[in-house]
């Protein structure tokens, strides 16, 4: 028998707690990886640019900004393109079943971060051959089961057009993928014109322009630089990062950060617990054992790697379970529940595995090594 057949062995002595154990941490580690997927894609931690810039009215996401203002933005010496966005938000079918719709003009999008939301030249022709037509994202598309060519009618919230109604109809020219799973594509794009052209208020406003810095420039230094054209103007704004933007718009309702490390901490804390205390009593179950594996010449360093190989062979498969289920969890909801398991999720998982697992460990394996061999025989 080797060193790792007999730690799986002795791991497996009591089936059920084994199994118990598993289940604890798998829970456990499902928590976590949840957390961190649900604050991955909300502050956009691996999608969310730290390049592209937001320019908004210092007043706030509800005042929009004249369109008029793009030349004096794309004259700056350090822009090397600038495109502008007009936000719509409503329903399809039913008053639950939210989505958004970004108004803008295709070819600047394209020119501003096409590469992120995954433009391509073919789509940008398809959205220009009607106004009516639009983009989809594919998380949108799949989790409304939308395809190319279908038409579709969105009602707005708070957006009427000139004939009265808020029924928006639109027909899906194509479907654009993203640069990567994180990036956010649960929205559509239409243009600009059309929605400018129908709507009864808001004409010739945007509610942001985004503009991309030339290679080697500081955002935060051009970011300064453009709220300083419109200082004095009746019109004052306030452009941050992709990434900023995010983080300060969830700060609003709740420190994220902070409530995932509560939450986590948590279930951690009563993990740890949990597995101490079922190691430390399995352990003085095999106090006899100890002292004859110690009779035979096994070292305390031995005795210890033993005791911990056990506990991290526990927590491998309960921690495998627990992340394997948070991902399939982001593979099937995360578009909808905007949930991204990226690689840092899944490195600091992987950490925070390895030390709890060591922590639990240590403890029974210092009280199996301190216990002397005559009393380890007494004990039986």
């Amino acid at each position: 028998m080797t060193f790792l057949d007999l730690a799986r062995k002795n791991a497996w002595r009591k089936p059920l707690r084994t199994v118990l154990l598993i289940v604890s941490i798998t829970v456990a580690f499902l928590t976590y990886g949840l957390t961190a997927s649900f604050l991955a894609g909300a502050q956009g931690a691996a999608g969310a640019s730290d390049d592209l810039l937001g320019v908004m009215s210092a007043g706030g996401r509800t005042l929009p900004l004249a369109i008029a203002a793009i030349p004096r933005i794309a004259a700056e010496p350090d822009v090397a393109a600038v495109g502008y966005m007009s936000r719509m938000r409503g329903f399809v079918d039913l008053e639950k079943n939210v989505v958004a719709v970004s108004a803008g003009d295709p070819a600047l999008l394209m020119a501003v971060n096409g590469k992120e939301l995954g433009l391509t030249s073919d789509l940008i022709h398809a959205i220009g051959q009607a106004r009516e037509n639009v983009l989809v994202g594919r998380a949108l598309a799949d989790a409304q089961g939308w395809t190319a060519g279908q038409r579709i009618s969105v009602t707005t919230f708070d957006t009427a057009k000139k004939d009265g109604s808020r029924d928006w109809r639109f027909k899906i020219a194509g479907i654009f993928e993203g640069e990567n799973a994180a990036t956010d594509t649960y929205f559509m794009i239409a243009r600009y014109d059309y929605v400018n052209a129908e709507r009864v208020r808001g004409k010739d406003t945007v509610d942001a322009f985004i503009v991309r810095p030339r290679a080697g420039v500081v955002p935060g230094e051009l970011a300064a630089r453009i709220d300083q054209l419109f200082a004095n103007s009746a019109a004052p704004t306030r452009t941050q990062s992709e990434k900023q933007f995010l983080e300060a718009f969830l700060r609003q309702y709740a420190d994220i950060g902070m409530i995932v490390n509560l939450v986590t901490s948590a279930a951690f804390v009563t993990l740890l617990m949990i597995v101490i205390n079922t190691m430390v009593f399995a352990v003085r179950e095999r106090l006899f054992e100890i002292g004859v594996l110690k009779t035979l010449g096994f070292s305390q360093m031995r005795i210890m790697t033993l005791i911990l190989s056990e506990t991290l062979f526990v927590f491998a498969i309960g921690g495998g379970c627990g992340l394997a289920l948070a991902k399939l969890a982001t593979v099937f909801a995360g578009p909808t529940l905007g949930l991204v398991f990226s690689p840092l999720v899944l490195a600091k998982a992987l950490g925070i595995l390895v030390a709890v697992g060591f922590v639990t460990g240590a403890l029974p394996a210092l009280h199996a090594i301190r216990t002397p061999i005559i009393n380890a025989f007494r004990s039986r």
